[in-house]
């Protein structure tokens, strides 16, 4: 097509007229900018940052946010006595000194029992009432019931069952932790039975024990009461904030959603805030299974059993009990805004009984059973004869990493100052992967002795990898790092085929 000069001049002019109004508006801009005030470092000091969100993370390209399977070490925990059952669950761990304690409810309803698809050589459990149930365990891996003749069972009081009256449905027991706890309340429980007799209100209430085996209602009225409470709900005490922060059900728009209260008493408690996901969708979280991460304890993580209501695996459940489910991860640094993954965690799997209504659900508690591994544990085949706990298991700070492909890619962090002489690294590669990093300072400029060229080849498969750079003349600098303390900072990661976990200067 032929267009004439005096056309192309007509077209030129006011494109040419506009790049220079573009070029003068980005002068002017450039201007005010160089007056802007400074974005506030970020303060990470000597904490131990994991890479479950994006707190740290100023920019990334050709990485992203991986979540990571956890590993199957298979079933550590029957429900299969008498007074137990298919319905039993809703446990929750922790470590108390040497020894690691597991609560649960022992139930057996058999409306809830998918008669179809039970084996011929299996029996359920006859049903019964609710009960709360001890176990323990010097390696989290072993789980014995210790014989505490406290309440009978058909006659005999040769059980473990450590609590009959209301609140068994889902009794959740801590240690606490607050110094200025009497000792005959150095474990505590919250738990409902969803409803106030008297104003057929649902109610959280409060339980107290020295041993964790003998438990007393606190007091009569109920701790918390603006909630839906009919599953499990949690209480820790958060030494950080130095004070107790409970995590419950609420129904948000007929949506299964949390609420985060705080207290410094454990009677008193603030109004509960509902938890804001962002722009994550709306989905049914029917427990939360939150507690403080306890390498890095101000960050909460949580494993919450996500619900599908509108989908179900089994027919003949249809009607009485619909619905299927997974687990997520999320996490939070304040109680109410979360970050959550939204796809599955874990998944139902090949085992046809884990797509059950209410399968896979998460124990409240993750616990260190070894210097390289985390556990949580997951109950499965729930209404079967099979019920049982899973036991899962990632590395350190193994629920999320950055991570690059090949051909790989980098990201580089907010500004933020720290404390310490040393970045220690938490990461994997493959054998062709690596992974380099370097220091700039707040507005991105690499630092001599900290540019990317001068930093160490990091690969290998490292919980906790110090980085060592070395002067111009050769030597290594015990402590490279020292000068920059305090200073507002940036690192910037060259990847190929890796992971981060988690950084923190010491």
């Amino acid at each position: 097509m032929h267009t004439s000069s005096a056309y192309s001049g007509l077209f030129n002019y006011p494109y040419r007229a506009f790049a220079a109004l573009l070029l003068l508006v980005s002068a002017v801009t450039l201007s005010a900018g160089e007056h802007a005030p400074a974005i506030k470092p970020l303060e990470v000091g000597s904490r131990l940052e994991l890479f479950v969100d994006d707190y740290l993370i100023g920019g990334l390209q050709g990485v992203a946010l991986k979540l990571h399977e956890p590993r199957s070490e298979g079933t550590v925990f029957k429900f299969d006595q008498p007074w137990e059952g298919g319905t039993s669950g809703y446990a929750t761990v922790f470590q108390d000194g040497d020894k690691y304690r597991m609560y649960y409810r022992g139930s057996a309803d058999p409306s809830y029992t998918i008669k179809a698809t039970v084996g011929p050589d299996e029996k359920s459990v006859l049903g019964h009432d609710q009960f709360t149930c001890y176990a323990e365990s010097t390696d989290g891996i072993t789980w014995t019931r210790p014989n505490v003749g406290l309440f009978e069972f058909k006659g005999s009081k040769v059980n473990n069952i450590v609590w009959v009256e209301r609140g068994s449905h889902n009794f959740a027991p801590f240690l606490d932790e607050n110094p200025a706890a009497p000792a005959d309340q150095r474990y505590k429980a919250v738990g409902s039975s969803n409803y106030d007799d008297d104003k057929g209100e649902a109610i959280l209430i409060a339980f107290v024990s020295a041993d964790g085996v003998h438990w007393r209602k606190l007091r009569a009225e109920p701790i918390i009461t603006d909630g839906k409470f009919d599953s499990l709900n949690l209480v820790f005490w958060d030494k950080l904030r130095s004070e107790y922060v409970a995590i419950y059900r609420a129904s948000l728009h007929g949506v299964r959603s949390i609420k985060t209260a705080r207290s410094k008493d454990f009677v008193t408690w603030t109004k509960g805030e509902w938890a804001d996901f962002g722009d994550s969708p709306a989905a049914h979280l029917y427990t939360n299974a939150t507690v403080a991460y306890a390498r890095a304890p101000h960050i909460y993580v949580a494993l919450p059993r996500r619900f599908m209501p509108w989908k179900t695996y089994f027919p003949e459940m249809a009607s009485s009990s619909p619905g299927t489910s997974d687990v997520v991860f999320m996490s939070t640094r304040d109680g109410v805004n979360w970050h959550r993954f939204d796809e599955a965690f874990l998944r139902p799997g090949r085992q046809e009984r884990n797509w059950a209504h209410r399968a896979n659900t998460p124990a409240a508690g993750l616990l260190a059973t070894g210097p390289d591994e985390i556990s949580f544990y997951v109950e499965r085949d729930y209404t079967f004869p099979s019920n049982r706990l899973e036991r899962f298991t990632v590395r350190p700070d193994g629920f999320v990493s950055v991570h690059a492909g090949y051909p790989g890619g980098e990201f580089t962090t907010k500004p933020f100052t720290f404390t310490g002489s040393s970045l220690v690294l938490n990461y994997s590669t493959s054998a062709l992967g690596s992974m380099r990093v370097e220091i700039q300072d707040a507005a991105g400029r690499p630092l001599p002795g900290f540019r990317l060229e001068e930093s160490p080849l990091l690969f290998g498969d490292k919980l906790g990898e110090s980085v060592d750079w070395k002067h111009p003349q050769g030597r290594t600098d015990r402590s490279p790092l020292s000068r920059l303390t305090g200073k507002a900072i940036r690192l910037r990661f060259v990847m190929c085929d890796s992971d981060l976990f988690s950084l923190q200067f010491k």
